[in-house]
């Protein structure tokens, strides 16, 4: 696979600059996150990294350099917590432990700021083609690795043949970023909650014998 512009000047930096770049990509995430990305400013990311413009200029070209590598560092993040669940699913009571793990990591924040990969694609979806299909792309890895998971539920038995993992992963996911913004905007997971159960019920409906789950997450 081909290595992007940023890969490949990340692969020339001394351990020092390597660092330095690390610094300034964490704090623009954080910040665009918490405020957005429209609200950050280069400035913003210069004081919270402690960097000066030459600093960050010899890093991150321009913003949209910067914004780029943002959504490759929260998509990384994200889609390594979620393959570590993911990829082990098998039986209802793991699909379960899944939901329960994303809601509790969304309520140590009280839904605030929402989804890592939603929030960037709620503000940047219309306005910066390049970014869009990039997060589409993320999206789709993070889907397909749902849908894989029904799948192997499917072939292992605890789904009737007839479940259509392909769709069932688009209703929880489409049931989680909704879920995702409920939150956020109540300052309270319990819309997600329900939004996930509901969408969690969808799946139950094609198990071999409800409610008799493994334990296997």
């Amino acid at each position: 696979m081909a290595r992007t512009a940023g890969e490949n000047r990340t692969s020339r930096l001394t351990a020092r600059g390597a660092a330095t770049r690390a610094r300034i990509l964490r704090a623009a995430a954080e910040l665009m996150y918490v405020r957005g990305v429209g609200a950050t400013t280069l400035d913003d990311v210069r004081a919270a990294s402690d960097t000066s413009k030459s600093q960050l200029y010899h890093h991150f070209a321009d913003k949209d350099a910067l914004v780029r590598e943002v959504i490759a560092l929260q998509a990384g993040q994200l889609l390594e917590r979620q393959r570590q669940r993911l990829e082990r699913l098998q039986s209802l009571r793991g699909l379960e432990l899944w939901r329960d793990a994303i809601v509790q990591r969304n309520a140590l924040r009280n839904g605030a700021y929402g989804c890592e990969l939603g929030s960037l694609a709620n503000e940047l979806a219309d306005q910066n083609e390049d970014a869009r299909l990039a997060l589409a792309a993320h999206f789709t890895t993070w889907q397909a690795l749902l849908a894989a998971g029904l799948r192997r539920m499917r072939d292992n038995g605890a789904l009737r043949p007839e479940a259509d993992a392909e769709r069932l992963a688009t209703g929880v996911m489409a049931a989680l970023q909704g879920g995702y913004l409920l939150a956020q905007t109540a300052r309270d997971t319990t819309p997600m909650e329900i939004a996930l159960d509901m969408a969690l019920d969808q799946v139950r409906a094609y198990a071999v014998e409800p409610g008799a789950a493994g334990d296997q997450a």
